[in-house]
């Protein structure tokens, strides 16, 4: 927790400075009241006492009051703006971190765990600056202050006090011992509820097709009434708090005046009045005292799990990177569009074995490179080692003659135009996914009007109600699997950039559709390179060059002709898809 504290700036620093000063001035009047409570207590019983001495505490005692609100109320104003402000620059930097990690280390944590991360665990941590800060620096000041100014009045008095005090410590720290390991097992519960949930919202068609609500429901049940229940265990342990809390302190001012009781009793007459004076003003300090440690049991009652909280997000920020950006920009690049794998393997951080082993091949501005071969041969993964999703376990990836993790991220990224597997549609129009994202070259309205023409999208979009402004839901829920496809085609042809990346980008698209993007398409990137990952051999016969995958090894490489006589797997996967006739036609 202290960690994150030093994420303070001086702004902050400032505000807390101002907030604790306000605070010790508002303890300084509580406690002041309590004198004049005791003087106008003595007047009272004094004969010949003056009303305007009377009323003239009083008024002390109301503008004490009056001036303590306005304190605690400027303060509460500050701690807010503070718990605000640090908990929207902690998710922005936990954000930013989280944009920072590799593939690896995101599914590390799992994306359910990473979103609970970035909402609830801050939410815990601004709510204990937002109220804990405040308590936490007004309730060891009362409570000190409190303990100085009744320790001379009477030690039996300061001992009961004192007992009260340890039978609260006793109970505070016994239930921290008993439930702060346990919050630590409510935010995993609340990440697997958000996994849950998150698979359920994705995988609705399937659940419905499939007719498995009950499944579906059974699931949320089970997850859901285990953080229930822990739930209720820490809140039942906490619950036993507040009637200790008040029975101690109910049991105190009980002891406190039947103490007093006789001490005034065997007191001389001319101390009576002084004695019952004191009684009433070290009640009302010894009640303070008490509150004291009732606001630090608040304090602990957020603790522990803000405590997990910052620890949970500290493993995210305390994650070391693997992926780091280089120094090289385009001023030292003399080579344009070309890509080389050199003797390049390739497996996972957490694998024994290699996915990808000795690639090597090389591909130059304006030619089509093509990936082929069985699934779980390779070919997706070898296609992400060019954007550095995944550094090469060995050999060496380069585009433009440097290795890809001698560029800065922005330098190569703005050089590839990548299309995913799983097109992704972000919430927004049209034109605003397609125009997507940061390049070098400028994306006019012209330019991404052209890219939807290129991509095949031009006709469903106009036909659209409001065309090229019609609104698209998050995951394109509103589109069909080919319109999705298109538009992400559409957005890395708008980028316009030096290498294009199709990772298995065709195979929602008809055959009809396929061929015509694909025509056009060579046409309007006829000067950029092109890497194309595909399972149908229509989309990659006329590749400048292909290369054929085989349980992570390259089998073949050349042209589709070259291969239909020289591989053997390239031959059956044709065969597979395509008779002899049409095999010879696309020759």
């Amino acid at each position: 927790m202290l960690k994150l504290i030093k994420n303070f700036n001086k702004k902050d620093w400032g505000l807390v400075f101002v907030s604790v000063v306000l605070i010790v001035f508002q303890v300084w009047l509580d406690l002041k009241m309590p004198d004049y409570m005791s003087e106008i207590t003595k007047l009272v019983q004094t004969e010949g006492s003056a009303m305007s001495d009377i009323l003239k505490n009083g008024g002390f005692m109301l503008l004490c009051a009056f001036g303590s609100l306005l304190a605690a109320v400027i303060v509460g104003y500050f701690v807010s703006h503070l718990s605000s402000s640090f908990s929207m620059k902690l998710r922005k930097k936990l954000f930013t971190k989280v944009e920072s990690l590799s593939m690896h280390e995101i599914k590390q944590f799992k994306t359910d765990s990473l979103i609970t991360r970035t909402t609830n665990d801050i939410t815990q941590i601004e709510m204990l600056i937002g109220m804990g800060l405040q308590l936490l620096i007004k309730a060891p000041i009362t409570a000190v202050w409190a303990i100085t100014k009744i320790l001379n009045k009477s030690w039996q008095w300061s001992a009961v006090t004192a007992v009260a005090v340890v039978i609260l410590l006793s109970v505070i720290g016994s239930l921290m011992i008993l439930v702060m390991p346990k919050f630590k097992i409510v935010q995993k519960l609340i990440d697997q509820v958000n996994g849950v949930i998150r698979e359920h919202l994705t995988g609705i068609r399937v659940v419905r097709a499939f007719n498995a609500e009950d499944y579906q429901e059974k699931k949320f049940d089970e997850v859901n009434t285990k953080l229930t229940n822990q739930q209720l265990y820490n809140q039942k342990k906490f619950a036993f708090l507040s009637p200790v809390m008040y029975l101690v302190m109910n049991s105190l001012t009980l002891v406190i005046y039947f103490i007093g009781a006789y001490l005034i009793r065997d007191a001389l007459m001319v101390n009576k009045i002084a004695l019952f004076g004191d009684m009433v003003v070290f009640s009302s300090y010894a009640m303070q005292v008490i509150m004291s440690f009732l606001m630090l049991a608040m304090i602990f009652m957020m603790l522990p799990r803000a405590q997990v909280s910052a620890s949970r997000i500290h493993e995210v920020l305390d994650t070391v990177v693997s992926l780091h950006s280089g120094e090289v920009d385009d001023s030292k690049v003399h080579e344009v569009g070309t890509v080389e794998f050199k003797n390049v393997s390739f497996k996972y951080p957490d694998a024994e074995e290699y996915l990808l082993k000795n690639i090597s091949f090389k591909v130059n501005k304006g030619e089509t490179i093509a990936f082929i071969g069985s699934t779980g041969s390779g070919k997706s993964t070898l296609i992400n080692l060019v954007p550095r999703f995944y550094d090469a376990t060995e050999g060496e990836v380069l585009v433009d003659g440097i290795n890809v993790r001698d560029y800065k991220m922005e330098v190569l990224y703005n050089k590839l135009g990548y299309v995913p597997q799983k097109a992704v549609i972000f919430n927004g129009s049209i034109f605003e996914n397609v125009s997507y994202g940061d390049s070098k070259n400028e994306k006019t309205e012209e330019k991404i009007k052209e890219a939807i023409r290129v991509a095949q999208a031009e006709e469903f979009v106009l036909k659209m109600d409001d065309a090229y402004k019609t609104h698209l839901a998050s995951g394109g829920t509103n589109v069909s699997g080919g319109q999705k496809q298109r538009l992400s085609i559409a957005r890395a042809i708008a980028k316009d950039p030096e290498i294009y990346i199709f990772d298995d980008s065709f195979s929602a698209l008809d055959y009809k559709t396929d061929a015509t993007l694909r025509h056009e398409l060579k046409k309007y990137t006829k000067e950029a390179t092109s890497m194309i990952v595909a399972q149908r051999i229509g989309t990659i016969m006329h590749a400048d060059k292909i290369v054929v995958l085989d349980n992570g090894k390259c089998v073949g490489m050349g042209t589709h002709k070259e291969l239909l006589a020289s591989c053997e797997v390239y031959r059956e996967i044709a065969l597979s898809q395509l008779s002899k006739e049409e095999l010879e036609n696309g020759k």
